[in-house]
Parts: structure tokens; sequence; C-alpha cells
């Protein structure tokens, strides 16, 4: 059997697992916004955003494969389908999802092993966090807000880590929608009546501007605004479905419902 050993990451975490299984050497172009590891971004080139792609660029670079994300990117994977070129596109939206795409990844490059081993370290992460956040007697209200114009409420891994870390997601439901549009809070007086412990702002791509959520008409009476309980996740630790979120994404979680917990003594 031939695997792949050229290939395009259109998006950051596959670059990631990719790097974490020891086969950076197959990555031959990278999205520009890859972060994670910071190495990647002095060692590949940057081929592609997230919805726009330099189509000419990426089939001079002869890829036997390229991997994608979500319908946002189906524009691009069908562009490069029409060339001829190998096209994955996956579309985790879960913590085993994310798992999943791992795995796979290692089998189609003839990792499976190495991969598998990977997962297994993730889980007794999952297992122990989880664990340990169970014994906590009063688990906070979070609210998670994707983005603030108009406000977009977490993705179901988002929401999944949350409760991992010991919060209670209130707009759990609306985390399993996959699509951004399906997940907007067009009234934002249900957040005040929600009443969250906790706020967590990752605007994708952008700074959050923490003035913006404590000033919003009537929020100054929530609980985390009074309490000073507002924070900020960097978008790429925590809105990329891939190791990062699973890794330094939930250690963020766990540490802000720590000094909530503490605060609360």
């Amino acid at each position: 059997m031939n695997f792949p050993n050229r290939i395009i990451c259109l998006t950051e975490e596959t670059t990631e697992i990719l790097y974490e299984l020891g086969a950076e050497d197959l990555i031959v172009g990278i999205s520009g916004y890859t972060v994670r590891p910071k190495r990647a971004r002095k060692e590949k080139p940057r081929v592609s955003a997230f919805s726009s792609a330099k189509i000419d660029k990426i089939i001079e670079l002869k890829p036997d494969l390229v991997l994608g994300f979500s319908d946002i990117q189906s524009d691009i994977c069908s562009e490069l389908i029409k060339n001829g070129i190998n096209v994955l596109c996956f579309n985790q939206r879960s913590v085993e999802e994310i798992l999943n795409v791992i795995n796979l990844l290692g089998r189609i490059i003839n990792q499976a092993e190495k991969a598998e081993n990977y997962v297994k370290k993730i889980k007794i992460k999952l297992d122990q966090i989880s664990g340990s956040s169970n014994k906590l007697q009063v688990r906070p209200k979070v609210y998670f807000e994707e983005w603030n114009d108009p406000l977009i409420t977490g993705i179901k891994w988002v929401s999944e880590l949350i409760e991992i870390a010991g919060g209670i997601d209130i707009f759990k439901n609306k985390s399993f929608e996959p699509l951004a549009l399906n997940r907007i809070i067009k009234n934002p007086d249900i957040i005040v009546e929600e009443n969250p412990d906790i706020i967590i702002g990752s605007w994708c791509g952008k700074k959050l501007k923490k003035e913006e959520i404590i000033f919003r008409d009537g929020w100054g009476k929530i609980n985390a605004v009074q309490n000073d309980q507002v924070y900020e996740i960097k978008s790429p630790l925590i809105l990329q479905p891939g190791p990062a979120a699973l890794t330094d994404g939930l250690d963020e979680i766990v540490n802000i419902i720590l000094k909530w917990k503490n605060k609360k003594k």
C-alpha cells in the first residue's frame, strides 16, 4: 500500500497532529493561521487562510493529500478535487470525533500505533480531570462566547470540555448545532436570566474586550460580572478541533473554574 508523503493541512489541528506523531516531514504546506507548533510557521510554506486558499500554490506543491475541515472549506476542497488532487475533509465536532480523527490520520500515514498511544494519553488526562471535577460539591454555571456580534455560544467539543472540567454549560442544548448560525443567541436577556457564574470568551481570530462584556445592558446583574469571573481563552487553544483544545484549552478551563472555586471560599 502506498501512503501519502506530501500532505497539505488547510487547518491547524491536522498540522499539530502530524507533528505530534513525528510525521512533520510529510507536510508540504500549512494554514496561515497555524500557531501550534510554533516551529511549523518557520518550516512550512503557508498556502491558505481558513475560508480561502492559494489554489495555484497548492497545485505547484504537488500534494498527494490535502486535509481540510468543515463546510466552510467545501469550496476550496471542491476546487482542488476538480484539479485532480486527493482531498480529505474532516467534520469533527465533539471530543470523541477529535480523537477519532487522530486515530484515522495515524492509519492514513502508517503510524496507527503512535496515534493510538497518543489518544490513550489524552483519554487518561480527560478521565483524571473528569474524576477530580466530579468531586466538586457545587458546579459553576458557565457561559461560553465564541463571537460577540452576533452573540454565538460554544460548539459541542467546547461544551463537553466545560463539563469535563466541572462546569455546567448554560447553552449545552445549542452546542449540538454544528453551524455557528444555529448557535446565535438572539436575545441576550436569556443570558442575564441564566445568570452564569463564569463567562469565558474566545472570539475567533480577535482579542476579547472584557469591558464590552461587562458593560452590556443588564449584564451588571450577572454573578460572573459582579464577581469578576470574566475570562478569555485564546482561540487557537480552544476553537480548533484538535489536540490543543483537549490539552492546553482544557487546562485553561480547569484553572478558571479553580479560581472561581477559590474565590467562593
